[in-house]
């Protein structure tokens, strides 16, 4: 089911603004986070508006393994979300995602954070993230590019959001 918080349903036809997360943490860290923001980035139906700093953030769910590389992108599509997961998961498998346990390493994650006002929620697609309140590495650049976004389900601001949510201290701007 899609529902807004103004009773509007979405349309592929117009034009939803949103936010992606992008986490990796093998081989070149920052290539890789460059690299799916170049190929997301190449087709009429999407585009990047501007992307956050890059942060080091320790691992969330699954500790043993390298520290990730996170960053949020805003961006424009035509795309229901449905198309756009469909695309992200795509890209994730042609940059060489492998399956590996949940929270585990991976060469590139990209997740939907938000769309406008959009809750979706669906078994295989929840929108706002199902866990965007819990995730400070992914709240922390969210904050950066729209703090005063309403989440449509918790009724607060991504800043109020991002200044309660545990493991702040395990997150380090790259300079």
């Amino acid at each position: 089911m899609i529902t807004s918080s103004h009773d509007t349903r979405f349309s592929g036809q117009r034009g939803i603004s949103g936010y992606l997360g992008f986490g990796t943490n093998l081989g070149d860290r920052k290539q890789n986070l460059a690299q799916a923001i170049n190929r997301l980035n190449d087709r009429p139906d999407f585009a990047i508006i501007r992307t956050s700093n890059i942060y080091e953030t320790e691992p969330w769910g699954v500790t043993n393994q390298p520290n990730f590389l996170n960053m949020v992108a805003e961006i424009t599509t035509s795309l229901d979300p449905h198309q756009l997961l469909e695309r992200i998961k795509k890209l994730e498998k042609d940059m060489g995602r492998e399956g590996g346990p949940r929270y585990g390493p991976r060469l590139i994650d990209i997740d939907i954070l938000l769309l406008q006002d959009l809750v979706v929620d669906y078994p295989d697609l929840q929108v706002p993230h199902a866990s965007l309140h819990l995730r400070a590495f992914a709240l922390v650049p969210l904050s950066e590019l729209t703090p005063d976004s309403i989440h449509p389900v918790l009724g607060e601001t991504i800043s109020q959001l991002t200044n309660r949510v545990d493991g702040l201290d395990g997150i380090t701007p790259i300079i």
